[in-house]
């Protein structure tokens, strides 16, 4: 063979380990990415690749600025939830402090209604113990496989007549039909009530459900109200652990309802809430 040929063959053969040699490291680096995607997803941030290449020097640069966010966003979370802790507590127990101090002193004040006032302050503590109780001790989800038209049914009849009292109408839609879910029924159920008691307070005359797939063939479901809209400022604080807007709510529905979701690896967010309509999501793994 003459030496074009061999130049031929040899550069042939130099394009073909160049060909294989990209590909295999195209399919090692996709299988890193996926590795990585799959411990994010399931709460791991541990992770780190060893071998000094660009590639997983990439991908431990990405882990950890996502490990640093996520600490942040968790010492934001605990700081808010000692601040509502701290003002909750304070705002009942130095009102009986200073009582029985009163009483104490001055003969003068009304005994009786003086221990009235500190018996129902000691209620209201008690009862905000018990809902701190309530959240750190939710269950976690017995899943099993649902039929999402049939649960979203069982949400609407459970709750007509309440709606019926408040002159609103709730419905829901599922598409496709046949929509299936593998999550645990009476926290769910927990869920949907609570965002539908959320929108009677809030005036709502309207309150649809709507079911489907999202992005990546996750299943979706959006409550949608037309009542009052949660403040701007308030988007996020509504799901800090008893927080509330409202004198007599206990702070923990929204919160928990997030926790629920959390624990079926999936999340509750505030996409919308304007003149128009608040939208709640649902949105599963």
């Amino acid at each position: 063979m003459s030496t074009w040929t061999w130049i031929g063959i040899l550069a042939g053969s130099c394009i073909i380990v160049a060909l294989l040699t990209a590909w295999w490291v195209s399919k090692r680096n996709r299988n890193k990415v996926a590795y990585m995607m799959d411990a994010l997803e399931d709460g791991e941030t541990n992770f780190r690749f060893r071998d000094n290449t660009a590639m997983n020097r990439e991908l431990n640069r990405i882990r950890t600025i996502m490990d640093r966010q996520s600490a942040q966003n968790e010492d934001i979370s605990w700081s808010k939830l000692f601040r509502v802790i701290t003002h909750e507590m304070m705002n009942t127990v130095t009102p009986i402090a200073a009582l029985s101090d009163a009483l104490a002193k001055d003969d003068t004040l009304d005994v009786k209604a003086g221990l009235e006032t500190i018996s129902t302050s000691s209620r209201e503590l008690i009862r905000f113990v018990e809902s701190y109780r309530s959240f750190t001790k939710a269950a976690p989800p017995v899943c099993k496989t649902l039929l999402v038209s049939e649960l979203l049914d069982r949400v609407v009849r459970l709750n007509e007549v309440k709606a019926a009292a408040s002159n609103a109408t709730v419905t829901y839609t599922v598409n496709p039909p046949d929509l299936l879910l593998y999550a645990d029924e009476s926290q769910l159920m927990q869920v949907f009530n609570n965002l539908i008691k959320n929108a009677l307070e809030a005036n709502a005359t309207e309150i649809s459900i709507e079911a489907g797939l999202g992005s990546e063939d996750r299943t979706v479901i959006q409550v949608r109200n037309n009542g009052q809209p949660v403040p701007l400022r308030q988007h996020e604080e509504i799901f800090v652990p008893f927080y509330s807007t409202k004198t007599s709510g206990s702070g923990i529905g929204l919160s928990l309802s997030r926790r629920i979701m959390q624990r079926h690896k999936g999340s509750l967010v505030l996409r919308q809430s304007d003149r128009q309509q608040t939208v709640f999501a649902l949105i599963f793994p």
